[in-house]
């Protein structure tokens, strides 16, 4: 009793399930079809490569397919219940730079097995997903058929003649095997995703590889940007305070040798190099302002935050959320992205309105700020958005940039925090 139990029950698990697998089957018998086309076009191209006019589209057409790819290896993910995992190396360089990734990136070879395999598989699994449900039903109808049938009539059934009623009742229990194998149909859409999902999940070697590819660019990033950031500060300190000083000793040394012949101009002289030693002085306190903010350390980011907004020229609407004290680097980072992106729109965007959200997890720290500006923001290598990017590299994190012409303009920026 109990086996029959679990029978049953399994059963109507798979019966539930079976609307799904069907649905996954046929969308991928869509899917395989545009495999094919790309297999036949990435053939084409090939065989141009062969005569050195196709080398150039070679790169472009993978690039074509890569959408295709995604949406499967989504759609394999989906119905496993687990993640989606891709990792790309770019087409970046020269022409030479972007054909040897072609051939060394083996996320590549994955695509192109992966295309091949489905082409071939896809189609025919889509064809037995729709054929055999409508199978089993034209089955378990016959009998209803036959009775309404014509005097004389008759129609095949797995290739025998129903004339007879004999034969029209053998031919509705035959919908009962045609049923057992379309409760087959979640098997066989399982077996695709989990072979989607083989072809096209890049192994731990590839992971960890294009890891610490992506590291060792956002390192030589950093490096830059903490380069170019030393050379701001002694220019900074060079053309501003120190120059400041070297005229505060100038006029000391000046007043000191008028001082018995002319008090007057000596006192004259004193009181302009006490004014120049606290201009010298405020310019020391902005260069270490720009290095880390006092404020950060005093009040927290919520509240630098909120002072800055509060000094912007265009009206700010803030959004903080559970923001709570961070790492210094996080924090320093998270001020100057705000401050630049605050800037940014203030020269740029047009904007008559900006809202900055803060939004805080204990592991990731994430700011959006959205402008209502002219939008069509594009990020240079020496800009303010590419400064904003490097910041957010270094630390691990990213930036996303949306800016479609007329507006609104959005900044997100994800910084990690943990340690």
């Amino acid at each position: 009793m109990t086996s029959v139990t679990e029978a049953l029950r399994c059963a109507r698990d798979t019966a539930r399930r079976l609307p799904g697998a069907v649905w996954y089957l046929a969308v991928g018998g869509v899917t395989a079809l545009l495999a094919l086309v790309a297999v036949v076009g990435l053939l084409i191209v090939g065989a141009f490569c062969l005569i050195g006019v196709g080398i150039p589209a070679l790169p472009e057409a993978l690039r074509l397919v890569r959408p295709l790819v995604a949406f499967d290896r989504r759609r394999a993910a989906g119905y496993l219940g687990e993640q989606a995992v891709r990792a790309y190396q770019p087409f970046t360089g020269g022409l030479r730079q972007r054909v040897a990734t072609v051939f060394t990136d083996p996320a590549n070879r994955r695509d192109v097995g992966w295309l091949a395999a489905h082409a071939l598989t896809g189609i025919y699994l889509a064809v037995f997903a729709l054929a055999l449900p409508l199978a089993t039903l034209v089955q378990l109808a016959i009998p209803g058929f036959w009775q309404l049938m014509p005097p004389g009539e008759e129609f095949a059934s797995f290739g025998f003649a129903v004339d007879s009623w004999p034969k029209a009742i053998l031919s509705f229990f035959l919908a009962f095997p045609v049923a057992l194998v379309t409760l087959q149909l979640p098997v066989a859409a399982r077996w695709q995703a989990m072979a989607t999902r083989a072809l096209l999940t890049p192994t731990e070697d590839a992971l960890l590889a294009d890891r610490v590819a992506a590291l060792t660019a956002t390192r030589a990033a950093a490096l830059d940007a903490h380069g170019a950031e030393l050379r701001r500060i002694e220019r900074d300190l060079h053309d501003g305070a120190q120059a400041r000083l070297a005229a505060v000793i100038m006029q000391l040394g000046m007043a000191d040798q008028l001082r018995d012949q002319d008090p007057e101009t000596a006192r004259d002289l004193v009181r302009k190099a006490q004014d120049t030693a606290t201009a010298a002085l405020a310019e020391l306190r902005d260069v270490v302002r720009t290095v880390y903010p006092p404020v950060l350390t005093d009040r927290g980011l919520a509240s630098a935050v909120s002072a800055v907004a509060a000094r912007n020229p265009i009206p700010c609407v803030l959004d903080l959320r559970d923001v709570g004290r961070r790492p210094a680097a996080v924090e320093a980072a998270a001020y100057f992205v705000i401050t630049e992106a605050l800037t940014n729109a203030t020269k740029h965007s047009g904007a008559t309105g900006i809202s900055l959200v803060l939004a805080g997890l204990p592991e990731l720290l994430t700011i959006e700020i959205r402008d209502d500006g002219v939008g069509g923001a594009v990020e240079t290598y020496d800009g303010g958005l590419a400064g904003i990017r490097r910041r957010a590299e270094a630390l691990d994190g990213g930036m996303v940039l949306t800016s479609p012409p007329g507006g609104p303009t959005v900044v997100r920026v994800e910084l990690p925090c943990g340690s």
